[in-house]
């Protein structure tokens, strides 16, 4: 049984208000939200960009509340817990009501701009193989094994009382790692801190989330607090790894603590774990993998040049588990595409769906497409880019799209509260052609989707980019069910079908 004193003595507040018996004080929960705050609970007060916790204490103490976690004084009979940042406070008193989860578990934490999804469940297969239950958490969801249906979570990285509770769960039934998606959003706001990461694995840095982060310099800044933080954790062999051929690579290297082991990986670049003599095919690729412990042919179920990149990283955490290098290939080769993730949903055409909504991820799996596109077959790209997120990248993508396929549909890809016209127009920016047989504007995506199938022939290849997993629309003043792979059958059904029936 928790009490007051329990959390005094962690967080160290720097000032108590109305505080006379903390050890009588039972805490029953954590929250952060006065809308579901219960009685017993501490209520943290968190200063978002667009409400304040603070003025919402009251109701919290109305509801219930045994004690308010607050930045600054507020009128309240409750006690109050002064301290510099709630957020990080949220962290630590999520840390203490479960008891520390992430200290009797192996986290090895993953971040970059793309991939993350893909190399934490290739992590979570390695380690599977080699025996040990091996939990994730990311874009998808969380689940305690491969075996397990995801369990939905509303951010790629929860925060802090909704994450502390999953690693408890998972320790709780047996599970002794876990791979988990972090993103700089996490990072930044310190919904992680109540984590201690035996490693930091890194992808990418490319082009996203300037609407928050504002400037490159700042988004690397917040992802490499992954790394700064190797060194709170108490666990031994403790490492990071890193991808050299990302422009950032070397900087991310120095960011590393002393003391903490790193392995880089590359394709183009001298590095610790090396692929070469790369092939593509529709059903996937292959490669030659140098590495500290053997050499051997790896030969994947996905196809891409980020493919292979994600399986070796996903490969140096493995090694650095001190997992033999035949189980971890094993893994790697019965690892089919992820949900979303350049997953096949038709084959004639052959039609992909893929998350890709930055530029380089438009790019990375444009580039891979082209490579298995058959002889006298086209590429025919079909994308939007979301509303309330980063302009700048609109214009780069529409060039992408331009330079990479055969045939571009623009549509609308979560267009929130944003003028759907609007983003369409600042993607048709970055285009020079003004050829109607190449560049297609439908803003509404299903009808979309039944364009790009009406158009394509056989031999053609059909990207559907930017939802990939998702299975809904937000629009401005609802969200929708919809998803990519649906309408992607849906538009064969009522598209495809018809032509060959027609010309019979």
């Amino acid at each position: 049984m928790l009490n007051l004193t329990d959390f005094i003595e962690y967080i160290k507040p720097e000032k108590l208000l109305n505080v006379a018996n903390p050890e009588k004080i039972e805490i029953k929960g954590i929250s952060y939200n006065s809308k579901t705050v219960r009685e017993g609970e501490i209520f943290v007060c968190l200063v978002g960009e667009k409400s304040d916790g603070h003025n919402f204490a009251k109701m919290a103490e109305d509801k219930g509340a045994s004690a308010i976690i607050a930045q600054k004084s507020i009128e309240t009979d409750l006690p109050v817990l002064i301290v510099k940042n709630t957020q990080i406070a949220l962290s630590q008193a999520s840390k203490v009501f479960y008891n520390f989860p992430s200290s009797k578990m192996r986290i090895i934490g993953v971040t970059g701009t793309n991939g993350k999804t893909t190399v934490t469940h290739l992590i979570q297969n390695i380690i599977e193989k080699a025996g040990k239950p091996c939990g994730l958490i990311g874009t998808l969801g969380y689940r305690y094994s491969s075996k397990d249906s995801y369990i939905s979570t509303n951010h790629t990285t929860p925060q802090a009382p909704e994450l502390l509770k999953m690693l408890d769960d998972m320790h709780s039934n047996g599970t002794v790692y876990a791979a988990m998606e972090v993103s700089s959003h996490s990072l930044e706001q310190h919904r992680v801190g109540g984590c201690s990461y035996i490693s930091g694995v890194l992808t990418n840095l490319t082009q996203d989330h300037l609407d928050y982060h504002i400037t490159m310099d700042n988004y690397f800044k917040a992802k490499a607090k992954l790394f700064e933080s190797l060194a709170e954790t108490k666990a031994e062999n403790k490492y990071a790894v890193i991808n050299l051929d990302d422009e950032s690579g070397e900087r991310f290297v120095s960011s590393v603590p002393n003391g903490i082991k790193i392995i880089t990986y590359s394709i183009k670049a001298q590095a610790d774990v090396k692929a070469s003599n790369i092939i593509f095919s529709t059903t996937g690729s292959s490669f030659d993998c140098i590495t500290p412990v053997g050499n051997a042919r790896i030969n994947l179920k996905m196809s891409g040049t980020f493919s292979v990149y994600n399986a070796l990283a996903a490969l140096c955490t493995g090694l650095c588990e001190g997992i033999a290098l035949d189980v971890c290939i094993k893994a790697l080769e019965e690892t089919k595409s992820v949900a979303g993730r350049f997953e096949t949903v038709i084959t004639t055409p052959l039609t992909i769906v893929d998350y890709a909504h930055t530029p380089d991820g438009l790019e990375n799996v444009l580039n891979a497409a082209r490579k298995i596109v058959p002889e006298g077959g086209q590429l025919i790209c079909l994308f939007g880019c979301g509303g309330d997120r980063d302009t700048t990248k609109r214009p780069k993508m529409g060039k992408i799209a331009e330079d990479l396929s055969d045939k571009v549909i623009i549509t609308s890809d979560n267009p929130r509260t944003e003028d759907p016209q609007q983003i369409l127009t600042d993607i048709l920016s970055g285009i020079k052609s003004l050829n109607s047989d190449k560049i297609m504007v439908e803003p509404d995506r299903k009808l979309a989707i039944e364009l790009a199938m009406k158009i394509a022939k056989d031999n053609d290849i059909i990207m559907i980019a930017g939802k990939g997993h998702e299975d809904y629309q937000i629009l401005k003043d609802k969200t929708i069910h919809f998803d990519d792979r649906e309408e992607a059958a849906l538009a064969y059904e009522k598209i495809r079908k018809n032509i060959v029936s027609e010309t019979v």
